[in-house]
């Protein structure tokens, strides 16, 4: 069984509510998307920190926080520890309680895909004090661009982007884009699948900024609000080997054909059939990569030959000049 990924929220006294609870939230639901598939969760969330009843930036007091735990180099879990900001256009490392965070933090050995630290809005600023993100990029909110190339000149400090992702740092720029950062972590451990319903349960949607790369097609043309055409989506992302004509995509959305073509235009941005192809092609590659032969990759994508398969990439294009291509780039040879 895999192991959960150990979240750790550090929590300091006014650290800001939504900083916490959004993300925290999101890790709930998709720990609770998981249980209806029959899986494990995937979070284990703990909130930690040096003062054990902390007042938040709302007012309201917490209790029960535990203690910053020893985080040794031979323990095995994958650890993300969780940074967060504070009310005020400027970050007060004075405190007592904020300089024992940073007496914990700066020790820390960071690993991509073992131990790494997750700041949402100014809490880009405490991994800054701890020596935590030189030769790194990182962002925060924009009220402390200045304050996190001040207190981390060997930073580099990235702005006007929803989130930033650097070795085992993963920043972003201010409140409600923690829960967007949160959200793309979680489809890296569970899946675009999980993170999109989870993004639909929070009624939240997908993005990235604007100098991102461009989102997987799993997770593309999601951010609308429409249910029955998250359903179908979701249909067409599980199944998408099944026959799915237009009829049958309006069937499982209980529209009309038509009606279905309007829902996507004016929801997705694009058109059924495109939307299909767009996820076969995806799933085509995948198997391509994964070693494939392209008459297989065809089928398990749901094309009715090798020949379909080539002429939907040579219409759609992808990250290979051709499906053979594609494999080969794996290291692997056709016969």
């Amino acid at each position: 069984m895999k192991t959960p990924v150990r979240v750790l929220f550090a929590l300091l006294p006014d650290s800001l509510a939504l900083d916490w609870a959004g993300p925290a939230e999101a890790l709930r639901i998709a720990n609770g998307v998981l249980a209806e598939q029959g899986q494990p969760p995937a979070f284990a969330v703990e909130f930690v920190g040096p003062d054990p009843e902390p007042m938040t930036s709302v007012g309201i007091r917490l209790r029960d926080i535990a203690p910053l735990p020893v985080l040794g180099e031979d323990d095995p879990r994958p650890t993300w520890i969780v940074l967060l900001g504070q009310p005020g256009s400027a970050f007060n490392v004075r405190r007592t309680t904020t300089r024992r965070l940073l007496d914990w933090l700066r020790p820390l050995q960071l690993h991509e895909g073992r131990r790494e630290l997750v700041c949402v809005c100014a809490g880009s600023l405490l991994a800054a004090h701890a020596g935590l993100l030189d030769g790194r990029d990182a962002t925060t909110h924009h009220q402390h661009l200045d304050e996190l190339r001040a207190a981390a000149p060997h930073c580099r400090v990235v702005a006007n982007r929803v989130f930033v992702t650097a070795d085992a740092v993963w920043s972003s720029a201010g409140v409600t884009t923690g829960i967007d950062l949160i959200l793309h972590r979680i489809a890296d451990v569970c899946g675009p699948l999980v993170a999109a319903r989870v993004a639909e349960t929070m009624v939240v949607a997908l993005r990235r900024g604007p100098a991102d790369p461009e989102l997987s097609p799993f997770l593309a043309h999601r951010g609308h609000l429409h249910l029955p055409l998250h359903r179908l989506q979701d249909a067409i992302c599980q199944q998408p080997q099944a026959d799915w004509t237009v009829e049958a995509m309006a069937r499982v959305a209980c529209v009309s054909p038509r009606h279905l073509a309007r829902l996507f235009a004016l929801h997705a941005g694009t058109s059924p059939l495109h939307y299909l192809q767009r996820i076969r092609l995806t799933t085509a590659e995948a198997a391509l990569r994964a070693g494939a032969r392209v008459g297989q990759a065809a089928e398990l994508a749901g094309f009715s030959s090798d020949v379909q398969l080539r002429r939907a990439w040579s219409r759609l294009g992808s990250a290979g000049d051709t499906p053979s291509r594609a494999r080969r780039l794996r290291g692997d040879t056709l016969s």
